[in-house]
């Protein structure tokens, strides 16, 4: 045996000898040809080249915008800067430590000593690469409490809420798919090198890329399972959050529906109260009142409504208001104080929508029909009376009168407690030599014929009257006074007239006075008058007695 493979030995290198030496023709030596390209060296090349193209192809969509590849990128380069400043750091120290240095090895240490601070920059640059690379991708959006859904406006806030968590799901999902792209494509390129290494085995350049795609992937792999079990947990949290903003939705709308539907069951009801009131008490007096109380109670009712039901602690919004009500009450006192005087026209019932009133302010008067009662304040609509004329001589204007001036101001109430009747007068002077008892009579016959229709209704009044106020004289009958005056005797008559219509009344009897009176002979209406004298002496005024000047008071002359 030892024979045979020493034979063998001498046979192989005797070939490896020929081949390298050169051949010789006629003589001169010639170099050997290389050996022509066979059929399975062309399939390999091309399958080489088939296979650099995939591969560059992958590379080049991998380097695409993907976040992962370039925190792995920035990663690597980080560390392999630090192995290169901790060895320059190591050599630097090694060179400090020398005693005696050649010039090459101070110029040496000079620019390792420069190179070392531009690597100590760049690993500032990249010092958020050192330890945990991919803790900004791993960590999942923030799960923010669901917003307390306390009424119906609140569900607008929820839904943003949801939509919220739906767009960070789908953020943090596109990260992870991301990574799994990543991992795939750095597989598939792993599976080109080994095919293009089985081709090509003394490739260098192939074994080192699939020693940096293997240690890539064994640091992404792990990076995955932390990224798919904390995105497992994110998904759960979120789904909690849905469900209970999704319950808590539910929840508010079936209130809100139970609310619209006793909010609008009660105004059928109050519409039902307003149409029957309309039917059949449109033309009473007390229409409008009822009217107003049904707007009243209607709107009192749905606040209510809607403050318990949309406020859990009541107690803690009577403390707040509470505490509140003192500064406005400084601010807007004349506001409290006319709702204040509102209470007390409501309550004590001395205004009421229709009634004339006289109010006076500022020595103005306006008399007029109250037409509205706010909280605020009063509206009246003056009317031609008789302080229309002889006073304001206008009247049709519509005045506002604050509450709370029934506190300060004087308020006449000519219709107060159902009383529609005042006492109305007329007067007229008739001279000196007249039968003023006829005439005194005339004007009683008169006024008591117009106003007999109203001293009845102010009798009966009056009586029912008695039960709440201490009334001493309750004599509604006509009364006629005479009162000597410079010009003549003026009689004075006084009757019960209605206070909506007092202007018209006294027109009608003034008139019939009139053409009564000028019916006697023995009646003459005074007037200012003058004597006139012409061609006659007229008598001088006699002087007065001329006083001593002892005789006068002495307090005259202090």
């Amino acid at each position: 045996m030892s024979r045979v493979r020493f034979v063998l030995a001498l046979l192989l290198i005797s070939g490896f000898l020929a081949a390298g030496t050169p051949a010789e023709v006629n003589g001169t030596q010639v170099e050997a040809a290389p050996p022509a390209p066979t059929a399975q060296n062309v399939f390999v090349a091309e399958k080489l080249k088939k296979l650099r193209a995939e591969y560059d192809a992958i590379e080049k969509e991998e380097g695409k915008g993907n976040v992962w590849s370039k925190i792995y990128s920035n990663y690597t380069t980080y560390q392999d800067l630090r192995k290169r400043f901790d060895k320059l750091s190591k050599w630097i120290y090694i060179l400090t430590n020398t005693k005696k240095k050649t010039p090459e090895e101070e110029k040496e240490l000079h620019n390792a000593r420069l190179e070392r601070e531009t690597l100590q920059g760049k690993l500032q640059l990249l010092k958020e690469y050192q330890d945990n690379p991919f803790e900004k991708l791993l960590t999942p959006p923030k799960v923010d409490t669901p917003p307390t859904i306390g009424n119906p406006f609140a569900i607008i806030n929820a839904i943003s809420y949801k939509k919220k968590l739906k767009s960070d799901q789908r953020a943090y999902a596109a990260v992870h798919a991301d990574l799994l792209k990543v991992i795939d494509r750095l597989k598939e390129r792993s599976h080109i090198l080994k095919q293009m290494i089985s081709l090509d085995l003394t490739n260098k350049a192939l074994h080192a890329k699939l020693n940096a795609i293997e240690q890539e992937l064994e640091t992404l792999k792990p990076v995955e399972e932390i990224l798919k079990t904390t995105e497992g947990v994110y998904v759960k949290k979120i789904d909690e959050a849905r469900i209970k903003v999704d319950s808590d939705i539910r929840r508010e709308i079936s209130k809100a529906l139970l609310i619209i539907i006793v909010v609008v069951g009660f105004f059928l009801l109050f519409l039902a109260a307003k149409f029957l009131i309309q039917r059949y008490m449109s033309k009473k007096e007390s229409f409008y009142l009822i009217n107003k109380a049904l707007n009243f109670i209607f709107l009192n009712v749905v606040v209510l409504i809607l403050l318990f039901a949309y406020i859990e602690n009541v107690s803690y919004l009577v403390t707040i208001l509470g505490f509140a009500s003192a500064g406005i009450a400084i601010a807007m006192k004349d506001w409290f104080m006319s709702i204040l005087g509102w209470f007390v026209i409501v309550i004590g019932g001395s205004v009421h929508v229709g009634d004339r009133v006289k109010f006076v302010r500022d020595g103005v008067q306006y008399v007029g029909d109250i037409v509205d009662i706010s909280p605020l304040r009063m509206t009246m609509q003056e009317d031609i009376t008789l302080t229309s004329y002889m006073v304001n001589r206008r009247s049709g204007r519509i005045i506002f009168i604050p509450n709370n001036f029934i506190f300060t101001d004087m308020l006449a109430n000519y219709s107060h407690a159902g009383l529609k009747t005042v006492w109305d007068g007329i007067d007229f002077t008739i001279t000196y030599d007249s039968n003023v008892a006829k005439a005194a009579g005339i004007a009683k016959e008169i006024v008591k014929k117009y106003s007999k229709g109203y001293t009845d209704i102010t009798r009966k009044q009056l009586n029912k009257l008695r039960k709440s106020y201490h009334l001493k004289n309750t004599n509604v009958e006509p009364r006629i006074y005479t009162f000597i005056e410079p010009y003549g005797v003026k009689i004075s008559a006084w009757y019960m007239t209605n206070a909506f219509a007092t202007l018209t009344l006294r027109s009608t009897i003034s008139m019939e006075i009139l053409e009564r009176i000028s019916r006697e002979s023995d009646i003459e209406i005074a007037y200012p008058t003058q004597s006139l004298y012409v061609n006659k002496h007229i008598p001088a005024p006699a002087e007065p007695l001329e006083e001593h000047p002892f005789d006068a008071d002495p307090r005259d002359y202090v």
